[in-house]
């Protein structure tokens, strides 16, 4: 089999936003870079060019100009409060910390240098439940959404004054790290076309290759958190396809050290993708505050209080899971469908995606209409739609699994209880669900995607519309545990193994799982640039 051989400095194994802002920052300190990735050079950039565009930061310009009051230190009061960490959580703490005290400079600054602009309200996601989670809105949607940020960086790399410094590589699967002389001197893999094998030595090895339940959800099940039980029987998978945990077991056959594998961050509310691109393809939706919530037997989902949307994901997901079939249906209307209904990604948020201000004041105004449209098209297999509540339930019935069935006069006794309290006026509003609805008015960021109480079964605002979800895997926060400058430690005995590092997702976000078992939302982007950077300034020193 023909061996191609190649020579460089620092060889990156992953070409994804973690990869991507890593080789920037090398070719600055004027390195020669060697990007490897085993995707094509169309997806250049990896699932971050698919994302919405949020990013975590701590404050900025942006909640300066809204009189949002915000420090590094709340943000890691608030950090913390979600985490959870257990007591040996030493390197995910650091980098926890670090990454509150310098989002500003590593991450802001960064994305605000190469022309990256974010819309001027800062959206309020994770802001918990009965506990702090966001205290302050952090959550900063890039405009042009992920799809902008991949762009303008690849734009800055083929710009680069040293740009002659970096070779990429793509096609190509990295399956083994070599090792000589105590240290790590190299890679081998092979060219997914040709099957030529390949030869890379390089000084320091970058891993940058994604989280581990992407590729195989077999994988994901074997790791399942424990506490949660058994895994669904239908679980959809939002990762990406080569993220197989591959490069994971060589770190690991080397000594390196691996940690938290069985923490995972999933989404209640995916529908099967229409693209159907490999088995069990998930689409993430951003669920409707002003829908309710019910399992497979049409009861409402309590846990110990309504499902709480925009306040703690891993939390919704939980209470799924305690449910018969483990999954759920959202019931709403035509008009809280076009207000509050939304994607989780750069595909269907159009007008974010391609920068469209005349479309985005025409959606706050006059509702989202072309997504609902088109989700209700392309998604029949979730998505049932009807007239009334009895052809509601009954086509929510033809779809339901595993022998369950509706509770009907339950469900229609439990959404009329719903729409009559609403209807009392919100002085006798008593319900928690209705008491967040109220507190999210409050904020301007958000009331412009939420109802103004609005009943379900309101005649004039139908069609009625049932969503059936499942959960939806999307990212791993455990992986290669790191120190602050990236390199990778050995298990044995916490000491970095020499021209190793690790990155992004493949680092659990930096320490082997910087998130403990929840995330902020948007710290998944921006812990992929702040790792990037600190592992190319660490490198480049």
């Amino acid at each position: 089999m023909p061996l191609r051989e190649y020579r460089t400095d620092i060889a990156i194994v992953g070409g994804g936003l973690a990869g991507v802002v890593t080789a920037h920052e090398l070719l600055a300190s004027g390195c020669r870079v060697l990007l490897i990735d085993k995707d094509k050079r169309e997806n250049f950039g990896g699932l971050a060019r698919q994302s919405f565009g949020g990013v975590h930061m701590i404050d900025t310009p942006h909640q300066r100009r809204l009189k949002i009051k915000d420090s590094p230190e709340l943000a890691w009061r608030d950090w913390q409060s979600v985490a959870d960490y257990e007591a040996g959580d030493e390197w995910p703490r650091r980098w926890a910390k670090f990454y509150c005290e310098n989002s500003q400079e590593y991450i802001f600054e960064f994305l605000n240098s190469k022309q990256v602009k974010f819309l001027p309200l800062v959206n309020w996601a994770e802001r918990g439940i009965y506990g702090p989670g966001n205290t302050v809105p952090r959550w900063h949607i890039a405009w042009g959404t992920g799809y902008e940020i991949i762009d303008r960086l690849l734009h800055a790399l083929e710009a680069h004054a040293k740009r002659k410094n970096l070779e990429l590589l793509f096609d190509t699967e990295i399956s083994a790290i070599e090792t000589g002389n105590g240290r790590v001197t190299g890679v081998r893999g092979r060219a997914m076309d040709s099957g030529d094998e390949v030869k890379v030595s390089a000084e320091h090895v970058v891993i940058a290759s994604g989280g581990v339940c992407g590729g195989d959800l077999s994988r994901l099940r074997a790791s399942w958190y424990k506490p949660w039980g058994e895994p669904p029987r239908k679980l959809l998978n939002g990762a990406h396809n080569f993220g197989d945990g591959m490069l994971h077991d060589r770190v690991s056959s080397i000594g390196g050290a691996l940690t938290h594998l069985d923490l995972h961050w999933h989404y209640a509310a995916g529908v099967h993708h229409p693209a159907k691109r490999r088995p069990d393809d998930g689409l993430s939706l951003v669920p409707p505050r002003s829908a309710l919530w019910f399992n497979a037997r049409g009861e409402r989902i309590m846990s110990p209080g309504p499902m709480p949307v925009y306040g703690d994901t891993r939390h919704l997901v939980e209470s799924v899971l305690r449910q018969p079939g483990q999954y759920s249906w959202q019931v709403m209307n035509w008009k809280i469908a076009i207000r509050e209904l939304a994607v989780s990604g750069c595909d269907y948020m159009t007008a974010f995606r391609f920068k469209d201000r005349f479309a985005l004041l025409k959606s706050v105004l006059f509702g989202n209409k072309e997504l609902v449209q088109r989700l209700i098209r392309e998604c029949p297999d979730d998505i049932v739609v009807a007239d009334t509540l009895d052809q509601l339930m009954e086509r929510m019935d033809e779809k339901n699994l595993y022998g369950h069935r509706l509770d009907r006069p339950r469900m229609e006794a439990t959404i009329r209880a719903w729409d009559e309290m609403m209807a009392r006026g919100p002085a006798f509003h008593n319900d928690d669900q209705l008491r967040r609805i109220a507190n999210f008015r409050a904020y301007r960021g958000d009331r412009i995607r939420t109802c103004n109480f609005q009943p379900i079964l309101d005649a004039k605002a139908r069609p009625l519309i049932a969503i059936r979800e499942f959960i939806l895997a999307r990212k791993s926060l455990g992986g290669i545990q790191t120190d602050l400058q990236c390199r990778v430690l050995r298990a044995a005995d916490g000491q970095p193994i020499p021209g190793l590092y690790a990155v992004g997702e493949a680092a659990g976000f930096g320490g082997g799982g910087i998130h403990g078992k929840g995330s902020l939302e948007g710290t998944f982007l921006g812990g992929c640039i702040l790792t990037g950077r600190v592992a190319g300034r660490s490198i480049g020193k």
